[in-house]
Formats: C-alpha cells, sequence, structure tokens
C-alpha cells in the first residue's frame, strides 16, 4: 500500500490520488511506465515522478523518518506491510490518565514474535534502547495517550517510526469502541484469567502489587500482554478491510 501512495507529495492531496488511483494507476511504478496516458497537467506529472523516484530510493534504504514525516499521520497504516519485519506493538499500564500527574507502571513490547514486559523499579528505563530498535509502531489509543505517556518520561526516545493508532483506521470500517469490544467484535477472546478486566483494574493490581503482592503484577503482565499480541491478531484480520476502504470506487492494489 505504501508504494500506491501519492498523498506524501507536497501539494498533492487525497484528491489529486483518487483521481490517479480511478485511472488505473494505483502504484508508484505505474504511474512512470504510464505518465503519458494520465490525465494531469504535465508540470505536476513531472514533479509526481520525480517525487516518486526519490520515493523509492527512500524506501530501499529504509529511510523511516522521510515516511513518518511525509505521510499524515492518519495514513501511516500503509507503511505496515512494507516495514512488518521491524514493528512493535506496544501498550502502557499507568497509575492515572494524565501524563502529567501519574506515571508507567508497565510497557509491553511485542516484535510479532516475543513478548518484552518493562516494569517500573525492574527495567522500565531498559525501554529507551527498546524502543529505538524498531521502525514501525501499533498501538490503541498510542496516539493520545500511550506515547506521550512515554514521550514524558523518557524524553530522549526519538519517536521517528511510522506509527499507526489503530483506533482510527478501525474506525473508518465500522469498528469502534475501546479495544476489548472491538476484540470481541471479531472474535478475539481474552484467557479466563483477565477477561473482563479493565483498565481500573490493572491500575488495582499495581497497587496490589506495590503492597508486596507478587502475583498481582503476574496478573498484569498478563493482562498487558494480550492487549499487544492482541494488535497483531487486529491488524492482520481488518488491513485487507483498510486497504479496501482507502481504494473504495477505484482499483485496489495492495
Amino acid at each position: 500500500m505504501l508504494t500506491s501512495t501519492y498523498i506524501h507529495i507536497p501539494g498533492i492531496g487525497k484528491g489529486t490520488e483518487r483521481k490517479i488511483w480511478s485511472g488505473g494507476i494505483t502504484t508508484w511504478n505505474d504511474f512512470l511506465q504510464n505518465k503519458s496516458a494520465i490525465s494531469l497537467p504535465g508540470s505536476k506529472k513531472d514533479k509526481i515522478a520525480m517525487e516518486i523516484e526519490n520515493s523509492i530510493e527512500k524506501l530501499e534504504i529504509r529511510d523511516i523518518p522521510y515516511f513518518a514525516k511525509s505521510i499524515p499521520t492518519a495514513e501511516h497504516w500503509r507503511g505496515f506491510r512494507n516495514f512488518s519485519d521491524s514493528v512493535a506493538y506496544v501498550d502502557i499500564e499507568t497509575t492515572g490518565l494524565s501524563p502529567s500527574s501519574s506515571k508507567i507502571t508497565v510497557i509491553g513490547v511485542y516484535d510479532g514474535k516475543d513478548v518484552k514486559s518493562f516494569v517500573r523499579g525492574i527495567n522500565l528505563e531498559e525501554i529507551v534502547q527498546e524502543m529505538e530498535q524498531y521502525d514501525f509502531l501499533v498501538t490503541f489509543n498510542g496516539a493520545r495517550f500511550d506515547l506521550p505517556f512515554i514521550q514524558r518520561e523518557f524524553p530522549q526516545i526519538t519517536m521517528e517510526q511510522m506509527h499507526t493508532d489503530l483506533m482510527y483506521p478501525l474506525r473508518r470500517i465500522g469498528l469502534k469502541g475501546g479495544l476489548k469490544n472491538i476484540e470481541h467484535m471479531l472474535g478475539i477472546n481474552r484467557s479466563e484469567e483477565t477477561e473482563g478486566m479493565d483498565g481500573f483494574e490493572a491500575v488495582r493490581l499495581w497497587k496490589e502489587y506495590e503492597k508486596g503482592n507478587e502475583e498481582a503484577l503476574d496478573l498484569l503482565l498478563e493482562y498487558n500482554r494480550e492487549d499487544i499480541v492482541n494488535l497483531e491478531t487486529i491488524l492482520e484480520i481488518t488491513y485487507d478491510r483498510f486497504v479496501e476502504h482507502c481504494f473504495q470506487g477505484c482499483t485496489p492494489q495492495k
């Protein structure tokens, strides 16, 4: 989907992008090979072609900051397939809702194979090095919650990756509500131990752990683990629907 994207080119909006798609030009290579047949002013076509060649070079060298800055944040999901070999599904637990008055208790990171848990008072600081390893971040409500918390506590993390906050593309295809509600709609089940848990219960479990209850921490980590592992499942189930919605009325090319 990234190589079907034109809205990262300066001066090209979604209207022009859809006009290009509607003409059957759904990839960068299509554009370069059929430029003369595209119904756009010659100067505009030349500019787009130049930017496409630049984008191809940027993709070859995996210039993540280039795409992260040039593609509108709401469309970062388009780069998932291209950078899925370096993805981190991220979710945090906190003592409250405000980054200014609450603190992070747990950060969970899942790379598609392994789950890593970073816990306050044990290894939370190691998240700095961990986050720098990934090209693509996936969260749910992370743009407003998880990432601001992380950046406030660890300002040295550059956050130059591409980032998909799944809450927004999911809304576009009619999947609304919180993460647990969307899991339910997609038939994704939680374990018996964590079924029905929410953020308030996560806060309570951390308080129990601070009182010396190690089992409370174990349950909190399992709850967080399911959050991040389920993000991958949700994205795999819905990605093609994101593409279909994006190309609605045009000829699709993933």
